[in-house]
């Protein structure tokens, strides 16, 4: 049996008016945020789904239920810190992180380091693990036309013990 994992993960959330834009566990300033029953960080998520899947936990939707009130507008940093002691405790270790924003607007670079530094804050791993990538869907779809954000992320998981 080999020791690697790999995890896909993916989300998507509907841009509001009146809500913070939260990505990457990064407050980003911008006329509309992402809708959802947590802080809707879609980065987040996706890169919690990979990490899950990939150590067999299920996903995000099990583990931190929408209708549970305790984790109305929760950081979904505190989240992934959460996700990260269950590989701990399952005996996993992040090998590395690529995830993908997907959005028409607005810009991210200028974000993109701290979003890795705060993902790899909460896993208790190096930024050097971690890959934060955005592209634009030349208008097309809903990402394009600025009605939503998306997110993919692929993990690679070493099991260190058993």
């Amino acid at each position: 049996m080999t020791n690697l994992r790999i995890g896909h993960g993916y989300d998507v959330h509907r841009l509001v008016e009146g809500r913070k834009l939260i990505i990457g566990g990064v407050d980003i300033p911008w006329e509309k945020g992402l809708l959802g029953h947590s802080d809707a960080d879609v980065l987040v998520h996706a890169v919690m789904d990979a990490l899950t899947g990939a150590a067999r936990l299920g996903d995000i939707g099990k583990l931190f239920p929408d209708t549970d009130p305790a984790y109305a507008g929760i950081s979904s940093i505190k989240l992934l810190a959460h996700v990260g002691k269950l590989l701990g405790e399952k005996g996993y270790a992040v090998v590395n992180i690529d995830c993908v924003l997907l959005a028409q607007a607005p810009k991210v670079g200028p974000y993109r380091a701290q979003m890795a530094r705060n993902m790899a804050a909460a896993l208790g791993i190096d930024t050097e693990q971690i890959n934060v990538k955005a592209t634009t869907e030349e208008g097309l779809g809903f990402t394009g036309d600025g009605s939503g954000m998306a997110a993919h992320a692929v993990v690679l998981l070493e099991k260190l013990n058993g």
